[in-house]
């Protein structure tokens, strides 16, 4: 089962384990991260922007058209930046290391 590294703001590290295909979205939920994700993970808002460690973003499939357009409303954009609901965990991706930005959580 795929794991995912959550370093959230002040430097706290969260790391949960899920089943192949479970959004980042999700698993950041079960993690007990509070993810905003306004639009329930309808590609219709950039509330669940994370921002892709360096060395893991090559090694995901291309954000789509949409999830480009959408990452423009996003706030705290940088270079390596996606869509939580837009990301799938698989086998390959076996320790993803993800920044949330500030801007992503519930406040």
């Amino acid at each position: 089962m795929p794991r995912v590294v959550f370093l959230l703001p002040g430097g706290e590290r969260r790391e949960v384990e899920v089943a192949p295909g479970v959004r980042v979205l999700d698993a950041a939920r079960r993690a007990g991260i509070e993810i905003e994700g306004a639009c329930g993970g309808s590609l219709a808002c950039a509330t669940c922007h994370v921002i892709v460690a360096a060395d893991w973003f090559d090694r995901l499939q291309p954000p789509t058209a949409e999830e480009d357009d959408m990452l423009d409303f996003a706030q705290e954009l940088a270079p390596t930046s996606r869509l939580g609901c837009q990301l799938r965990l698989s086998p390959e991706l076996d320790g993803l290391t993800l920044f949330v930005p500030r801007s992503s959580l519930l406040e």
